[in-house]
């Protein structure tokens, strides 16, 4: 069983939550990867298990370069394949009010991910996941790679 997990990263934070997420599913699929944007080929998602993809959260979408991958894969070619989503995003309950309520009203890149995902063919599996950062660019809020590896554990029940 193969299981693939893509992400594009800008600071770092979502790279370090795609390979947490990327650990708790190897305990559930044998052979598990985690790889960037530049080192996937949207054509060739060569997965029997799941396949998982996440972004940095930019004006409520997903990164260019993501939406760029996104757009890449053929219609269909996801069918009857397991896919989820995820991204990182500020807005969490340390942030201003005014981050807050830009967030919530602009969304984030998780839910839209998770969208294409199954525009193309996929069986969402697990309902899109967003992982908080502190600022722009970071670090992670405490606890966000413990919660993103007991995601990707539980990905797969």
């Amino acid at each position: 069983m193969k299981t693939l997990v893509i992400y594009d990263s800008v600071y770092g934070n979502t790279e370090k939550i795609a390979r947490a997420i990327g650990e708790g599913l190897a305990s559930k699929s044998e052979d598990v990867k985690v790889v960037s944007t530049t080192e996937a080929s949207s054509s060739e998602l060569d997965v029997d298990d799941l396949l998982v993809i996440g972004s940095p959260t930019h004006g409520g979408r997903t990164s260019p370069d993501m939406k760029e991958f996104l757009d890449e894969i053929p219609d269909g070619s996801l069918r009857n394949l397991k896919v989820g989503a995820f991204d990182t995003r500020t807005g969490g309950k340390n942030q201003k009010l005014w981050v807050r309520i830009i967030t919530g009203v602009l969304g984030f890149a998780a839910g839209r991910i998770g969208k294409v995902l199954e525009q193309k063919g996929g069986d969402l599996v697990a309902e899109p996941e967003g992982f908080n950062v502190i600022d722009k660019e970071g670090p992670l809020e405490k606890g966000e790679l413990d919660r993103a590896l007991k995601w990707g554990k539980g990905i797969l029940r």
